[in-house]
C-alpha cells in the first residue's frame, strides 16, 4: 500500500522502550486522508480521494521506476492511462479495506506503530532511531510526521485485513497429497532433437518468393520517421564539476554549525506516566495529579524502588516493563516539558511533577554521555562537498530559465545557449520518432523534436527535462521520414527468413512421421539422447518451455511419445520411460504444501473479497478522461 514502508523498512532488534515514548510524546493519532474538499481525485463510497494523495501516489511510483530502470527511465510511461489507472484502483482497494478495517473495530496501538517506524534504517543514526533524519527523510518524501505515521498505521490495518483472509485458506488432506504427488513427480525421459540447421542445404528460395513476400509484407519494412540532430545539454551534474569552493568557506562553516559535526549529549532517563486523554475532564486531571504526588512522595522516602514502582505504576505501556526505563535520548526527541525536565537534572536525580499532553510524569536521570564534537579536518571533505553542491544547485536555478529562454528567442541556433552555459554542442546518430534509447532520447525529448515545427522549420526544440536537474534542447540537421526499406537493402535478409522456414516445415515434418511411427509401435532408427529424470523443478539439460509440454502430457502408458515444435531448433521428439509421484510421507512437507495451499487459497479469498466490495462501492473517478464505474 505505502510504498516507502516497504521499499524502506527493516525489521530489527530494538530497545522498545527507545522507541515507543517519543512517538506517544509527538502524538501519533489517527490522520484523516478522506481529502474532503472541491477537487477530489475520487471518492469510494463516504471517503474521497484527493488530487494531492493521487499524485503523491504518483510520485511514488515515479520513485520506483527511476531505481528500477535508472538512466533508461523514461517519464512518459507516468503519462500512460493503463499506470494511472492502475494507481487510481490501487487507492480505491486501500479504502475499501480501510472501511472495512473500521467496519471490524481493528485498532492500531501506537506500539505497533513505533516499533515499524523504529526499525526503518533510513530513520537510524547508527544503529537507533534518530528523530531529526526521521523528520529530514520525510520531508524530502513530501511528508510530515503525522502524515507518515498515519499511513503506517493504514498500512497495518491493510496487512491485518488481508492477513485475516491469506492466512485462513482452506487445504483439505487429500489436496495437499495430490498436489505434491503432482508437484514433485518425476518423469524418466531422453528426447532426439531435429535440427532445422540440416536442412538448410534442402531449402531453395527463388527470387520471385523474396518479392513477393516483400510485396504482401512491406509493414514489416517500413522505418519510422528519423532524424539527426545537434543538442545542447545542461544538468547540475556538469556544473558540480565546475564548482571551486573556498577553505575559508568550508571553515566558516563548520563554525557556524558545530551541531552538525559530532554526537550530541545523551541522557539515559526512566520515567512513570500516568496518562491523560486528550478529552480528559478536570476531575480526572486532578485524580491523576493526585496520584502522581503519591508515587513521588513513596520514591522520595526510597529512590532505590523506582524501578518497581514504574512496573506496577507507569500507564507508558513501552517502558513499564522495563521499569520504566527509555535508554538515551538527545534534544529534539521528546516534547519540550519533558525534555526541559530531563536536561535540567543532574545525574542520578529524580525531577518533580512533569506535565505534558499526554498526562504526569515522574523522571529519573540515569546516565548522561557528553556531546563529542568531530574535528575540522575530519569534517573538510564532506562540508566541501556539501557546499560544491549548494552552489551548482543554485548555480543551476539562476541559469535554468534563461536557458530556456535562449534556446526560444534564438531559435535558430544552439550556440547563444551553449556559451551561456560554458557547454558545447553535440551530434546525435539517427534517432527514430517513437524509439526511445534512454537519457537524454526520452519519449518527451523525442516528442519535442518529431514535429512539423522542428523537423521542417530549421526551429530549436525548447528545454526538455529528460532527468532530474537535466535540461537538452535540440535542433534537426538532417530528417527523413518514414519510408520503406528499399528492396535491395533487405533482400538478403528476406531470403534467409524464407530458407529458415522451409527447413523447418521439413525438419518438423520428418519429426511427425518418425512419431506416428514410434506411436504405431514401429522402431525407427533414430539416436536418442541420454536418459534423465526431470520433475518440474529441474529440467536436466533441457529448457523450461519442453518441461511444462511434457509435464503436460498423459503419460499413463510408457513408453510415451510426444514431439515439440522448437523456433529456436526445430522438432524435438520425446520418450517417456517411466512416471513415478512425489512422495508424502515427509510430515514436515505435509505441513509446508498445505501452509502454502491455504496461502494460494486465503489469497484468492482476499481478490474474490476485494472485486465484490468494488462491485457493490459507490466509485467515483474524477481523474482527465476518466468515466464513472
Amino acid at each position: 500500500m505505502f510504498s516507502f514502508v516497504q521499499e524502506k523498512k527493516r525489521l530489527v532488534q530494538i530497545i522498545f522502550a527507545i522507541i515507543v515514548l517519543p512517538f506517544a510524546l509527538w502524538g501519533v493519532e489517527s490522520y484523516n486522508q478522506s481529502g474532503r474538499g472541491a477537487n477530489f481525485a475520487a471518492t469510494v463510497n463516504d471517503t474521497s480521494i484527493s488530487q494531492q494523495e493521487y499524485k503523491n501516489a504518483l510520485r511514488q511510483h515515479e520513485g520506483r521506476l527511476r531505481q528500477q530502470f535508472g538512466e533508461n527511465f523514461d517519464p512518459a510511461l507516468l503519462q500512460s492511462a493503463e499506470i494511472q489507472r492502475e494507481i487510481m484502483d490501487s487507492l480505491v482497494s486501500q479504502k475499501l479495506m480501510l472501511e472495512k478495517a473500521r467496519e471490524m473495530n481493528l485498532l492500531v496501538g501506537d506500539e505497533q506503530v513505533a516499533t515499524l517506524i523504529g526499525g526503518i534504517e533510513v530513520f537510524q543514526n547508527e544503529g537507533k532511531f534518530d528523530r531529526a533524519q526521521y523528520e529530514s527523510s520525510l520531508a524530502n518524501q513530501g511528508l510530515s510526521p503525522l502524515m507518515f505515521e498515519a499511513r503506517v498505521r493504514d498500512e497495518i490495518l491493510w496487512q491485518q485485513i488481508q492477513n485475516a483472509y491469506s492466512r485462513n485458506g482452506y487445504a483439505s488432506s487429500s489436496a495437499v497429497e495430490n498436489i505434491i504427488r503432482l508437484n514433485e513427480q518425476q518423469r524418466t525421459v531422453s528426447v532426439h532433437p531435429i535440427s532445422f540447421q540440416s536442412f538448410i542445404g534442402q531449402a531453395n528460395v527463388e527470387e520471385d518468393a523474396i518479392k513477393k513476400y516483400y510485396n504482401q509484407n512491406m509493414q514489416e519494412f517500413q522505418v519510422g520517421e528519423r532524424a539527426k540532430v545537434e543538442f545542447v545539454k545542461f544538468s547540475m551534474d556538469e556544473l558540480l564539476a565546475k564548482i571551486k569552493v573556498d577553505n575559508e568557506d568550508v571553515r566558516n562553516y563548520y563554525n557556524e554549525h558545530q551541531a552538525e559535526f559530532g554526537t550530541p549529549e545523551e541522557r539515559q532517563v526512566s520515567h512513570i506516566l500516568i496518562s491523560l486523554g486528550a478529552n480528559a475532564t478536570q476531575a480526572q486531571h486532578d485524580a491523576a495529579k493526585e496520584k502522581t504526588e503519591q508515587l513521588l512522595q513513596q520514591i522520595k522516602k526510597e529512590p532505590g524502588k523506582f524501578a518497581e514502582l514504574a512496573k506496577a505504576n507507569s500507564q507508558d505501556p513501552g517502558s513499564a516493563g522495563n521499569g520504566g526505563d527509555l535508554g538515551f535520548i538527545v534534544r529534539g526527541m521528546m516534547v519540550k516539558p519533558f525534555e526541559d525536565a530531563v536536561f535540567a537534572l543532574q545525574d542520578g536525580e529524580i525531577s518533580g511533577l512533569v506535565k505534558s499532553d499526554f498526562g504526569y510524569h515522574i523522571i529519573k536521570l540515569n546516565a548522561v554521555k557528553p556531546s563529542k564534537a568531530i574535528p575540522f579536518e575530519q569534517a573538510a571533505n564532506e562540508i566541501s562537498s556539501k557546499l560544491r553542491e549548494q552552489k551548482a544547485f543554485e548555480k543551476y536555478a539562476e541559469l535554468a530559465e534563461e536557458f530556456n529562454n535562449t534556446v526560444y528567442e534564438q531559435s535558430d541556433t544552439l550556440k547563444p545557449a551553449a556559451d551561456l552555459i560554458g557547454g558545447k554542442i553535440q551530434r546525435s546518430g539517427w534517432l527514430t520518432n517513437g524509439v526511445t534509447s534512454g537519457e537524454p532520447w526520452t519519449s518527451n525529448m523525442l516528442q519535442a523534436i518529431f514535429t512539423d515545427e522542428i523537423t521542417k522549420g530549421e526551429r530549436n526544440t525548447s528545454a526538455i527535462e529528460v532527468a532530474p536537474n537535466t535540461l537538452v534542447a535540440a535542433r534537426v540537421v538532417e530528417y527523413k521520414p518514414t519510408e520503406v526499406q528499399p528492396f535491395a537493402d533487405i533482400k538478403d535478409s528476406i531470403q534467409l527468413k524464407l530458407l529458415h522456414e522451409q527447413a523447418f516445415n521439413k525438419a518438423s515434418e520428418q519429426g511427425k512421421e518418425i512419431l506416428e511411427k514410434l506411436q504405431n509401435g514401429d522402431e525407427p532408427k533414430i539416436s536418442w539422447g541420454p536418459v534423465q529424470t526431470i520433475t518440474r523443478a529441474e529440467y536436466g539439460s533441457l529448457d523450461a518451455v519442453l518441461v511444462k509440454k511434457i509435464f503436460q502430457s498423459n503419460a499413463e502408458k510408457t513408453p510415451y511419445y510426444m514431439g515439440v515444435e522448437d523456433n529456436a531448433k526445430g522438432y524435438v521428439l520425446v520418450r517417456i520411460d517411466a512416471v513415478k509421484d512425489g512422495e508424502i510421507a515427509d510430515e514436515e512437507k505435509l505441513q509446508r504444501y498445505s501452509q502454502q495451499l491455504r496461502q494460494l487459497t486465503g489469497d484468492e479469498m482476499f481478490r474474490a473479497y476485494l472485486a465484490d466490495a468494488r462491485q457493490n462501492a459507490d466509485i467515483k473517478i474524477n481523474l482527465p478522461d476518466s468515466t464513472p464505474e
